[in-house]
């Protein structure tokens, strides 16, 4: 069934084309406004007839879907649009805030559920067991299931954290129902308030999907790392490159699926021909927009690489080491004066040390001092996933 609606209704092409996302966002979306508000319906008798909080709960987790399902619709609708003057990076982005609503919304009804199932525990009342509320609470599992399988296919077709989103929320929604659907079936045999505990239970468990997708969707717009895989593949392209040295400072600017930037600086010696090396730039930010799609902005740092430079290189790298053991250096400089020899360098540091950038930097320069050496030292930290 999937695979014969995506035949149909998804054209072929690269997951990046904007026809091609468009269409699955929207073959998302009314998918989901259709079975969710179909849902709602099935659950909302069962509830009445019942008089279950926790199936109440249950079919208003399936109407925030629904509202989700619109988010998702209008916002891949929003960012297929083309740049224009206002947003020269296009509208990809709006993809992401629709994930990040989406998680939201979820974590909103979570509460909501949390509060009236409390409610039922303090004051229970008796609920009514039903062939026919079984059967929709039944129905309703296959339904979700299907749903979690299909956008889970679409996800990872177009790589969508919005529909990657609503795939996990199917998935929850699969587990809350199960959980009232064994709550309803059991509540005829006891005292206990199992229909508030159940509906507690499921809000719990719908918090914690909402949570989880809240952090997956929030973290390409407050700015993530560049993966480690793509960030060695870019710089084994540059480094295959004649006068490449070395290549540091790589950051990744996502402005949504299919539109990304990548910019780094690449070492070289200080007496290359300008033009040969600027000529060799221009080749390599073609060759990484060919290969991976992305656009490339390369920074050129000319440096040293005679013995001496190399010397100071191995004792500037000695001096990041004594700071942390992962610790490397880049932008190397030596320069003499009347006071004797100077060296210009940055040192990249991981986050999270128990040692302050101004402390880091005082004690490198100070291990420079001791071997003789005048540093001036930068601390920098990475852009690369660890």
């Amino acid at each position: 069934m999937s695979e014969l609606l995506l035949k149909f209704f998804v054209p072929k092409g690269s997951p990046d084309d904007p026809k091609v996302r468009g269409a699955c966002g929207k073959l998302s979306g009314i998918t989901g406004i259709i079975l969710n508000i179909l849902l709602v319906a099935g659950k909302l008798t069962a509830g009445i007839i019942s008089a279950s909080v926790a199936i109440v709960g249950d079919a208003l987790n399936n109407l925030s879907d629904a509202a989700s399902s619109v988010i998702t619709l209008v916002g891949f609708r929003l960012a297929g649009k083309k740049p224009d003057k206002e947003h020269p990076f296009g509208h990809g982005r709006i993809e992401y805030i629709t994930g990040l609503i989406i998680s939201v919304v979820i974590i909103f009804m979570a509460f909501e559920l949390g509060r009236s199932s409390v409610e039922k525990i303090i004051s229970p009342g008796e609920t009514e067991f039903s062939a026919v509320v079984i059967g929709i609470l039944a129905a309703a599992i296959v339904v979700k299931l299907w749903m979690f399988y299909f956008n889970r296919k679409i996800s990872k077709r177009i790589d969508s954290p919005s529909i990657a989103a609503t795939a996990a929320d199917s998935l929850s929604d699969v587990v809350a129902t199960t959980v009232v659907l064994v709550a309803t079936i059991c509540s005829p045999y006891t005292t206990f308030p199992i229909d508030g505990v159940a509906g507690l239970l499921v809000a719990l468990f719908i918090l914690k999907q909402g949570i989880d997708a809240l952090k997956s969707t929030q973290a390409p717009l407050l700015g993530r790392p560049m993966s480690r895989e793509l960030a060695e593949s870019i710089g084994n392209l540059a480094r295959e490159h004649e006068n490449i040295l070395g290549v540091h400072d790589l950051i990744y600017h996502d402005y949504g699926p299919g539109r990304a930037i990548v910019s780094f600086h690449v070492e070289v010696p200080a007496n290359s021909d300008l033009v040969t090396i600027h000529s060799m730039i221009d080749h390599i930010e073609r060759e990484i927009g060919e290969k991976f799609g992305i656009e490339a902005v390369i920074h050129m740092d000319p440096v040293c690489s005679d013995c001496q430079c190399g010397e100071m290189r191995e004792l500037a790298l000695s001096a990041a080491q004594s700071i942390h053991p992962s610790a490397t250096i880049h932008d190397l400089q030596v320069e003499s004066s009347a006071a004797g020899r100077e060296v210009f360098f940055d040192i990249i540091i991981p986050f999270g040390l128990d040692i302050s950038d101004d402390e880091a930097r005082e004690k490198a320069e100070k291990f420079m001092a001791d071997n003789g050496v005048q540093a001036h030292i930068n601390i920098d930290h990475p852009f690369i996933e660890h």
